[in-house]
């Protein structure tokens, strides 16, 4: 049985690590340029070789189409699947950007400034 995308964007929510607690700090309640973002957001794709798939994004911005993945160690081991997800989202047309856990806790003023990068494209 698969998992109601709600409810699973739900227990993530409840579920966050460190380093997406502390980014969500700089997102929440409009403090990143004015923007809205949701965490744990979930977003189904239809038809895309003839399935139905549903991922769940770290951090969206519907405005910009923008999803930011905060990603930690289990990444490094599922590189083909995080392509595969990417692709899919790209078929979406959402924009992917993706940050070490260590780039946000050594480094997040750099993470912002790349984020207002790929606004500004």
């Amino acid at each position: 049985m698969q998992i109601n995308p709600t409810v699973r964007s739900r227990i993530l929510r409840h579920q966050q690590t460190t380093c997406e607690k502390l980014f969500w700090r700089c997102l929440r309640n409009r403090t990143f340029r004015g923007l809205k973002f949701t965490r744990q957001h979930p977003v189904i794709i239809d038809n895309l070789e003839g399935k139905k798939f549903f991922f769940v994004l770290d951090f969206y911005c519907s405005e910009y189409k923008l999803d930011i993945e905060i990603d930690g160690d289990v990444h490094n081991e599922q590189k083909e699947y995080d392509q595969r997800r990417d692709k899919c989202l790209e078929f979406k047309k959402i924009k992917v950007l993706r940050f070490k856990n260590e780039d946000i806790v050594n480094n997040i003023d750099w993470v912002l400034k790349e984020i207002e990068k790929c606004l500004k494209k």
